[in-house]
């Protein structure tokens, strides 16, 4: 079994607005560098629109690697997560039907859509990181393989518990099921948006998956404390290491996630 790589999310609490985040490029760079320390080898972030200083920033900062999120936004307003050499970008597999406290973000993206991200990705060596919401985002996956569009391994993140139109339960056995589901080749990440969160986290951690952790998943410990992404990452950590898997470094990451290939 792979050692387990930590996706952390530091940004915007979708359930709890309220809660703070880095949201500076300096802001962002040192809880990047926190949540390296913590056990993290990947960050996940929004940037705040500002890509280009963001990744500039988190470079100079410490090699963790970059995953550019906000796959709600037009191809147009991420033209420069693949200038600024980010290393995953994020890229729905479905439409976006989600109702969080504070916004509700529905809108459609289509197969040419996909086809273009993946061609943009080949082109710019950057490792699409595909959301699979529910079952008909790994028909779509496979239509991208099938089309010849992407290379193994297909890097995907599993998402339950999100409230919306794209809802699935929090629950195992709709893990394992969804899981079941995926074509061979697949770098598996699971995120759970619910306070039972632990229970398949843990199930992912023992299935030899990967996990996504942070303020923008899930803001709390599992003692119900409010917490930070860098201490939501030491946690899962620990978990990790007491069902006897340790934790990727930056360089293992790299090597599970085909990113040196690219």
């Amino acid at each position: 079994m792979d050692p387990l790589i930590i996706v952390a999310t530091p940004n915007t609490c979708w359930l709890k607005p309220s809660v703070d985040y880095p949201r500076t490029p300096q802001a962002i760079a040192q809880e990047a560098k926190r949540c390296l320390e913590k056990g993290a080898s990947v960050l996940h972030t929004h940037a705040e629109g500002r890509w280009t200083a963001v990744i500039r920033a988190v470079h100079a900062s410490r090699d963790i690697i970059i995953q550019s999120g906000m796959s709600s936004l037009d191809i147009k307003d991420r033209l420069d997560c693949f200038r600024q050499k980010s290393d995953m970008l994020s890229i729905i597999l479905n439409h976006h039907d989600e109702a969080f406290a504070e916004v509700d973000c529905l809108k459609l993206h289509s197969k040419q859509e996909l086809e273009k991200y993946a061609r943009l990705c080949k082109k710019h060596h950057v490792a699409p990181e595909f959301e699979v919401w529910h079952a008909g985002s790994i028909w779509n996956l496979n239509y991208l393989i099938n089309k010849k569009l992407l290379s193994i391994p297909y890097i995907t993140t599993l998402f339950f518990g999100w409230p919306g139109g794209t809802w699935s339960p929090p629950t195992v056995e709709e893990y394992l099921y969804r899981r079941r589901l995926l074509p061979p080749g697949c770098a598996v990440v699971v995120s759970i948006m619910h306070q039972d969160q632990m229970k398949i986290l843990a199930a992912a951690i023992l299935e030899g998956d990967h996990v996504r952790v942070g303020t923008e998943d899930y803001c709390y410990t599992r003692s119900g404390k409010l917490a930070k992404t860098h201490e939501l990452v030491e946690e899962i950590a620990s978990i990790s290491r007491s069902l006897g898997r340790p934790v990727a470094s930056v360089k293992q990451a790299r090597r599970i996630l085909g990113l040196n290939r690219r």
